[in-house]
């Protein structure tokens, strides 16, 4: 974030009353902005008995923008968000996809729907997210946070070139302790406290919990694909994904999870903790998003990931279609599978391209 990007700028603050967006409201503050701050509501069909906005969010967030002197708007989102979100969630699960919510959340919620009610207002919309940007030969592009371990740039991904346009991220250049003791050095109200774990919209609810109440269960079994052997029983294979190694309940272990049969309903799986049968040196993915279109194509020869993790791979990409690709790697990647978001950066994992959906 640099002066001439924010001058003379109208910019909204996403506060959620965690840490991160609170430092990003000092950074701006401390150059003399009042920016105005809004905290999304969103939350699961059942708004009442699942409601999500807990209100110690809504404390903090109030507190820091007050700190600085700055105006706090609640807009609601839950309509949207369960429409949009939690509906692309359960369907994916349903068809036996690994989703990920979160990727959704910032391109049709935090960057959408926010935008279509008071985002349109403002020329750039400030975030906590561990990202940043550049501008290169007149273009912005995504670009990575110098903490790896924190880095959210899988999780943008998938946003539209018209929203990293507005995109702001003013911590972005930190890492996560850093940002900690920013706050620990300014007495914000949240400076201690912990990290939001797990899907947003859940809060303290189980996410298996949270299937069962839409999706149900239906027994079906765990199958050893070397041999054939039934070698127990599972409630549905909406509840376990590729690569899982945990919580099957298994003796003799350990076990993989390498593949579905969601018709039968019936879940594969092979013994042993690094077996090459649940790796893959190659994968498919198509609709590949461009974060920067006018950017031109993908190179051949890319960095990689397949999750949120500080993990990354070379590869290289072969062309099969347009915004089709098969991605090749010369390591062994663990736990690929569909619906997952293969996320592509150049070769120095610094500049992130986009991204496209495994269909394996």
């Amino acid at each position: 974030m640099n002066d001439i990007e924010i001058r003379d700028k109208r910019i909204a603050v996403l506060l959620s009353g965690g840490v991160d967006s609170s430092v990003v409201l000092y950074e701006l503050a401390r150059k003399g902005l009042h920016p105005d701050c809004f905290y999304i509501k969103i939350g699961p069909e059942e708004e009442e008995e699942w409601d999500c906005s807990s209100e110690e969010d809504m404390e903090m967030a109030s507190a820091v923008a007050a700190r600085f002197g700055c105006k706090l708007e609640v807009v609601d989102c839950h309509k949207e968000y369960w429409d949009n979100v939690t509906r692309y969630t359960m369907e994916k699960v349903r068809a036996g996809e690994t989703p990920n919510p979160d990727v959704m959340c910032n391109r049709l919620i935090k960057f959408g729907a926010f935008d279509e009610k008071r985002g349109h207002e403002y020329d750039l919309i400030a975030t906590g997210h561990y990202a940043q940007t550049e501008w290169i030969d007149g273009l912005k592009w995504l670009t990575t946070s110098p903490d790896l371990v924190k880095d959210q740039t899988d999780f943008l991904a998938q946003i539209y070139d018209w929203q990293l346009k507005k995109a702001l991220f003013p911590i972005g250049h930190y890492r996560k302790e850093e940002v900690r003791e920013i706050a620990e050095r300014e007495h914000l109200v949240n400076a201690k406290r912990k990290d939001s774990q797990g899907i947003c919209f859940l809060g303290k609810i189980n996410y298996n919990d949270y299937l069962r109440r839409y999706l149900g269960e239906w027994e079906g079994d765990i199958i050893d694909m070397e041999t054939g052997k039934v070698l127990g029983k599972h409630k549905g294979h909406w509840f376990h994904t590729i690569g899982q190694r945990k919580g099957l309940r298994l003796g003799g272990g350990p076990w993989n999870v390498v593949k579905k049969d969601i018709e039968k309903n019936i879940l594969y799986v092979i013994k042993g903790y690094e077996p090459i049968k649940a790796h893959r040196k190659e994968f498919p993915i198509k609709d590949f998003h461009y974060l920067t279109p006018e950017g031109g194509k993908l190179p051949k020869e890319v960095t990689f990931k397949i999750r949120h993790t500080p993990d990354y791979f070379d590869g290289i990409l072969e062309e099969t279609g347009e915004g089709n690709y098969i991605v090749h790697t010369d390591r062994w990647v663990q736990g690929v599978a569909p619906g997952q978001f293969c996320v592509i950066y150049d070769k120095e994992f610094h500049r992130c391209f986009g991204s496209g959906e495994i269909t394996i």
